[in-house]
């Protein structure tokens, strides 16, 4: 089956700490757009200011750029941060990609060690690439909210009484 592709959005910011929030404002408007629960942006929210935050804090030594890329699907958004500027053909990353390890101890985590870990938890898929600056594609599954889907309306347990 060939899936479609819905939308692609880019953007560069400077890598500097009151530029996260632009990016984290950013996919917080596209998550609520697509659909995700309140809980799931948050998560979103989080990890990719933790993305952004690594290359803030690690990439350049003098002055450099955040690239973020959200490519959205009917079932999921795919988030990539890259550092130096890297413009990237979103095909040709997939391959390149591995995925992060937990179970390496922390502390061994390149860039941000317990921000990865973190990112790792919050997100559904996460896989990084670190050849030339680091590439890190995170993914978030549309889950809808699982309560909402499930209520029938009375539950089969009540009977009527008259």
């Amino acid at each position: 089956m060939n899936e479609q592709q819905v939308d692609h959005i880019k953007m560069s910011v400077p890598a500097k700490p009151e530029f996260v929030g632009v990016v984290r404002l950013t996919v917080s408007g596209i998550a609520n757009r697509l659909g995700f629960t309140y809980d799931d942006i948050e998560d979103i929210k989080i990890a990719v200011a933790e993305a952004c935050t690594n290359v803030v804090n690690h990439a350049y030594e003098d002055e450099g750029l955040i690239s973020a890329s959200f490519v959205l699907h009917e079932d999921r958004m795919e988030i990539v941060i890259a550092d130096r500027g890297q413009s990237f053909d979103i095909n040709g990353l997939r391959e390149r990609l591995g995925p992060v390890d937990s179970t390496k101890p922390v502390g061994d985590l390149k860039e941000g060690g317990l921000g990865l870990f973190l990112i790792n938890t919050l997100m559904d898929k996460v896989e990084i690439n670190d050849e030339s600056g680091v590439i890190l594609m995170m993914t978030k599954f549309i889950h809808g909210d699982e309560v909402e889907k499930n209520v029938d309306g009375v539950p089969s347990t009540q009977t009527e009484q008259r």
